[in-house]
């Protein structure tokens, strides 16, 4: 009986236990019950902060804040709220009862905006010795374009960016001045760490942030790539916390903003019987075609759009994107369409001590021509508006009687010219943290550019073009060529392959102690690059047109007397690079700052005396205002002092064979009953060519005043390249073939840089940011001495030789001791004599109408602009926002080979001629001669950039993240004196600033672009 009571009261007891437990845990479960939480996130001037991360610390659930501020998320009491935005320290609060949270965010004192790239590495602005400037995002140009050089356009102090309206053409970058003749003037790109990377690896909506690098003290770790400044390009990653996706696209209409000055049918008429002539029967059918309108769109339409995804934990992180550009050109079939795609991959592993990282990135695009542009652009011109473009049996309007007359419509309707090409770029990255401070990085790259080019010229051209078709080059040394177009159709075909391999390694060593801060690194890289991979052909005589380049077997060119197929005259060559790297840089107590780094290179593509080069630099920095006699004021925010010099080298332009001596064939000769093959020198090698240096001399201010409303940078600079790498022709008796590559002539760049940022007024619902930035230089030849051995010393070189009507071997530019590169040399115009000819003046003094080409030449001005401009403004007010931007050219000249070319009233009859020349006689033979008649200003101003902005309030704890909805229009309006097109001439290579009837029209574009986030 006390047993069964006892098993009794035991049963009940463990009952009422497991009750008593259930209860608790409800209890419990209840206290830590999810809730929805809802609150604000403010700066420290109580102004809401959008787009900061709010998350449950240790957990995977986030949100971000909206437009206002604000956010909602779910909660449970005792979470710890963690809240992390760009420019501010991360906030942590915990969760109560409290169903409402005000958090207050303080700005860091050196936020992530104040974080610059610099080349193996990261600095802060403010413990910065050398010249960087750096580019956010939102800062660059919004334009429909698929070249990064233009969404830089006017935004850096210093980098002359010019650029037409062809979608195929890279913008011309230009950093400090031309600072060599030869090799391309562009700076040297890294991306994401890739050296030498390609820029159409990149979207626009891609890029977290852009650094310039412009001194010695900041490129010289970058060795013998860095002589015309380096452009660092960092894309977007992944961030712990809640995956995120993106859909940015626009839509663009696009407009010729400018055209050319040509007479219409009745004012060419009037002007030719005005002159007592008379236009011929079969060029005058009572057309009024507008001849330049006749190859271009009425509008062209182009659109972009960028999806991303991103997101990962504490461990791991991801980031993808796909980009898809198709823009459409406002000349008859120009168009290039490119699809991006993008993943980036980190992973930390061994206890968090080493970081893996991977980047891919491919970029297919297509590129469409306008076939033969310059030429269809010159025929345009010249062409009169009484010619209709085709008959009325629907056949194209010719007129064969006017040598060099072309229907510029069928140059375009019957030929293609399209071009294929794929970059595929990747690199593998580690990480390790090691002890004492120290750090190694491995950078491991890979880079594949393939391109597969066709062109094909139907039976039109080669049953109709027969004579006297010449090309029209670009401006600089590259004079016009007959071209011929075989029988029965051209083709042409190429296919060629280039790749990189790029291995880098550094360790960095980042040490504090009391007040001194020392980073080192010391680095080494090995890269070796192959190009040429390929083969080009071509052929004619095809049975039909159908196939085009398609199918170059169908073409017989054996049986066209004198036909030659084209191989090009592209060489497989590799290229290699080896380089080791150290740069320190110290400072102590954050004011006094030092910076101090030196570069072996050695590169094959030089002598095999002078492969090696080293290349130092240092800067010192002098933060005054953390000195004890700045504290008491309230004047300065920031002010530094910077100093730094060091030099540089040039690679780029040159090959594998450039010191090397090369042969090539001379023919046939006959042998024995056989013809042979000629084999002689072509070009004699040169075992002493070396670098080409440009040392850089930089001194900079960085201030800060009214509690940093106003911030500025002032930078003055003095840059000389000495060793120019030119090819000279010399005697055959002293180098076999009569031409060699040798060193020689000095070439310098001064200038001054003034950049300005300013917020002026900034309410709790407005606010206005303003930036203007301004940069002068002054380009000039010190020295032509070419290699004493080889018995050269060029006084002068005179080039750029369009060859316009009645001028044969008349040239334009010159290269001369004491004058700036691409100097106008050419007779100085005297206006009318009596009988109403043109008139120039003579090397004695006196006026002729039968100036000599180069004896009665005149020194006649720099295409060199004295000044650049970009001012930049943006307007908020609540979820509005209006940015506008102006950019401007000043000091610049322009030699107008267009309207020169435009203006020979002799052939006024056959050809038109431009508005300009009304008042000359058709009798004045001289009056279209090269001179400084046709030398303009190139000064303007244009209106760029104006875009008007609206976010969509988004609802707290909505699926979107945010949403939005923008207006652009491009190139609204110029103001400028110029008679052509468009005063932004071309300022890269040594032909700058010369119009020569090859400038693809500028467009007024107006975009309609959504940005969206969930």
């Amino acid at each position: 009986m006390l047993i069964r009571s006892f098993k009794r009261k035991l049963y009940l007891s463990i009952h009422a236990a497991w009750l008593m437990l259930l209860c608790m845990l409800i209890t419990l479960q209840a206290s830590a019950q999810v809730k929805t939480i809802k609150g604000k996130v403010l700066d420290d001037k109580s102004e809401p902060v959008a787009s900061a991360t709010v998350q449950i610390k240790g957990k995977q659930a986030a949100t971000v804040t909206n437009s206002d501020g604000e956010f909602a998320i779910g909660a449970s009491q005792g979470n710890i709220l963690q809240v992390t935005a760009v420019s501010f320290t991360t906030a942590e609060v915990e969760v109560t009862t409290s169903d409402f949270y005000t958090i207050k965010m303080v700005t860091t004192a050196a936020n992530l905006s104040d974080v610059v790239v610099i080349g193996y590495g990261n600095n802060s602005k403010k413990t910065l010795s050398s010249s960087i400037t750096s580019i956010k995002p939102e800062e660059m140009n919004r334009a429909v374009t698929g070249d990064v050089g233009q969404l830089l356009q006017g935004k850096v102090p210093g980098l002359n960016i010019t650029s037409s309206g062809d979608p195929n053409a890279s913008a011309s970058v230009v950093l400090r001045g031309a600072s060599t003749i030869n090799s391309p003037q562009g700076p040297f790109y890294v991306i994401d760490g890739i050296p030498g990377a390609d820029i159409a690896t990149v979207a626009p909506s891609d890029i977290a942030s852009i650094e310039v690098l412009k001194d010695a003290a900041a490129t010289a770790i970058y060795g013998n790539k860095a002589s015309n400044g380096v452009i660092i390009i960092t894309t977007k990653t992944g961030k712990a916390g809640k995956a995120i996706a993106s859909y940015d696209g626009y839509v663009g209409l696009e407009k010729v903003s400018g055209s050319l000055s040509v007479m219409n049918a009745d004012q060419i008429k009037n002007y030719v019987q005005s002159n007592g002539g008379s236009i011929a029967p079969e060029n005058d059918l009572g057309a009024t075609t507008d001849w330049m309108k006749a190859i271009q769109r009425s509008q062209a339409v182009s659109h972009n759009h960028n999806l991303s995804f991103s997101g990962g934990n504490d461990k791991s992180t991801y980031s993808a994107s796909l980009n898809y550009l198709d823009k459409e050109g406002i000349l008859q079939k120009s168009n290039l369409s490119r699809l991006i795609a993008r993943l980036s991959l980190s992973q930390k592993v061994l206890n968090d001590k080493v970081k893996l990282g991977l980047n891919l990135t491919n970029s297919s695009s297509k590129a469409d021509n306008t076939p033969l542009r310059n030429v269809v652009l010159y025929q345009a011109a010249k062409h009169l508006p009484t010619s209709p473009v085709y008959n009325e049996d629907g056949t194209y309007y010719e007129n064969f009687n006017t040598p060099g007359y072309f229907n510029p419509v069928s140059l375009i309707n019957n030929a293609e010219d399209n071009t294929k090409y794929n970059t595929l770029m990747g690199n593998f990255t580690v990480e390790a943290t090691l002890p004492w401070g120290f750090k190694y990085n491995i950078n491991a790259a890979y880079q594949k550019n393939t391109s597969l080019h066709g062109e094909y010229y139907n039976s039109y051209y080669s049953d109709n073009y027969k004579s006297g078709f010449y090309s029209n080059p670009d401006p600089g040394f590259t004079n016009k060529g007959l071209i011929t177009f075989g029988e029965n159709g051209a083709a042409y075909r190429s296919s060629y392959e280039n790749n990189a391999t790029t291995i880098e390694s550094y360790l960095t060593w980042d040490k504090e102690f009391n007040k001194h801060s020392i980073t080192a690194v010391l680095g080494y890289s090995w890269q070796e690059n192959n190009s040429g991979d390929g083969l080009q052909a071509s052929n004619t005589n095809f049975v039909s047109d159908y196939t085009g380049y398609y199918n170059l077997g169908l073409g017989n060119y054996q049986t066209v007397s004198g036909y030659t197929v084209n191989f090009g005259g592209t060489n497989y060559e590799t290229t290699k690079f080896i380089s080791d790297f150290f740069r320190v840089n110290y400072n102590y107590a954050g004011k006094y700052l030092l910076q101090a780094s030196v570069r072996r290179d050695g590169s094959s593509v030089f002598g095999t005396n002078n492969q090696w080069g080293y290349f130092p630099s240092v800067s010192v920095g002098w933060r005054i205002d953390q000195e004890n006699f700045m504290k008491n004021q309230q004047f300065i925010s920031d002010l530094k002092l910077r100093a730094s010099y060091g030099q540089t080298g040039n690679a780029f332009g040159f090959g594998a064979y450039t010191a090397k001596q090369l042969f090539k064939s001379y023919g046939t000769y006959y042998n024995n009953g056989e013809y042979e093959t000629a084999i002689g020198v072509a070009q004699g090698s040169n075992p002493d060519l070396k670098w080409e240096v440009t040392s850089t001399a930089n001194l900079g201010l960085d201030f800060g005043l009214f509690g940093g409303k106003l911030n500025g940078t002032l930078d003055v600079y003095n840059k000389i390249t000495t060793n120019m790498i030119f090819s000279y022709t010399v005697s055959s008796t002293i180098v076999p073939g009569g031409t060699v590559w040798g060193n020689g002539g000095k070439v310098r760049n001064r200038g001054i840089e003034l950049s300005l940022n300013a917020t002026p007024v900034k309410t709790g619902t407005f606010s206005w940011n303003t930036g203007l930035n301004l940069s002068s230089n002054q380009n000039k030849i010190l020295n032509m001495e070419g290699p004493a051995k080889y018995g050269v010393n060029s006084d002068s070189i005179r080039y750029t030789q369009p060859d316009g009507p009645g001028q044969t071997n008349s040239t334009l530019q010159i290269l001369k001791v004491g004058h700036a590169i691409g100097e106008f040399f050419t007779l100085q115009y005297e206006g009318k004599d009596a009988d109403g000819n043109s008139q120039f003046r003579a090397k004695d003094g006196s006026l002729t109408t039968s100036p000599s080409i180069g004896e009665d030449y005149v020194y006649a001005g720099s295409p060199h602009p004295k000044l650049l401009v970009g001012w930049n403004n943006t307007l908020s007010y609540k979820n509005f926002d209006l940015n506008f931007f102006f950019r401007g050219s000043f000091g610049s000249k322009i030699f107008n080979v267009t309207r020169a070319d435009l203006s020979y009233t002799v052939n006024a009859a056959v050809n038109n001629i431009s508005t300009y020349a009304k008042d000359d006689l058709m009798t004045d033979a001289k009056n279209n001669a090269y001179s400084t008649r046709y030398i303009e200003s190139g000064n303007y101003i244009r209106l760029d950039n104006a875009t008007l902005g609206y976010h969509v309030p988004i609802k707290a704890n909505s699926a979107v993240r945010g949403l939005k909805l923008y207006l652009t229009a491009n190139n609204l309006f110029i103001i400028t004196k110029y008679t052509g097109i468009d005063p932004e001439i071309n300022q890269g290579g040594v032909g700058l600033g010369v119009d020569g009837n090859n400038f693809y029209p500028k467009t007024r574009t107006l975009v309609f672009g959504v940005n969206l986030g969930f």
